[in-house]
């Protein structure tokens, strides 16, 4: 597969707790409860959202965004349920490097509790089925729970950018996490 067929069809996976699915409008009050949460949105060095139409737009920018083919977003859901509980992305896409981003937030409610790696697995896989080279993350180096995730699935430190994000009055020290296509196949798998 291709990056062009990948943005042609974007896939829904299963796992064993839950359904991981391309975004939709619809999706707006669950995101709504993500990205207006103070405690979630300051792991990522960004102001909650205060409004459902702010996240609105937010989704509609990111469902632009795969037209354009810059972005794929997912929703994952719990079996059984139709409340979403998290998000993840691929942006930041360098396709003559072969090369994107990942991107995840989890609903604080369910925190702890395995879903964003066992998410992520899947869509990983897909990264590099449709001909991903290299699966970058890019979490603050605070945020303990996320880079503590990236290197359970296997990714790999490469660094620190010190004080590269700017929030809350304060600088704030930003770490660069890499997989490689070679690299994946014992860690996600």
């Amino acid at each position: 597969m291709t990056l062009d067929e990948a943005f042609t069809n974007l896939p829904t996976f299963s796992t064993r707790r839950m359904l991981i699915r391309p975004m939709e409008i619809s999706d707006v009050e669950d995101i709504f409860e993500i990205k207006g949460d103070p405690e979630v949105r300051e792991k990522y060095g960004t102001e909650p959202h205060s409004t459902l139409d702010e996240t609105r737009k937010f989704i509609e920018d990111r469902l632009a965004g795969y037209r354009k083919r810059d972005s794929m977003f997912w929703v994952y859901l719990l079996k059984g349920s139709a409340k979403v509980v998290g998000s993840c992305c691929f942006w930041h896409f360098d396709q003559e490097s072969l090369c994107a981003e990942i991107g995840y937030e989890l609903n604080r409610m369910y925190w702890r509790q395995g879903i964003t790696s066992e998410a992520l697995v899947p869509v990983l896989s897909y990264g590099f089925e449709m001909g991903l080279n290299r699966i970058e993350a890019c979490p603050l180096a605070e945020n303990e729970a996320s880079n503590r995730l990236l290197l359970k699935l296997g990714f790999r430190y490469e660094g620190t950018l010190r004080q590269r994000v700017r929030f809350g009055g304060r600088s704030i020290d930003q770490c660069y996490y890499g997989l490689l296509k070679g690299g994946a196949e014992t860690a996600i798998a």
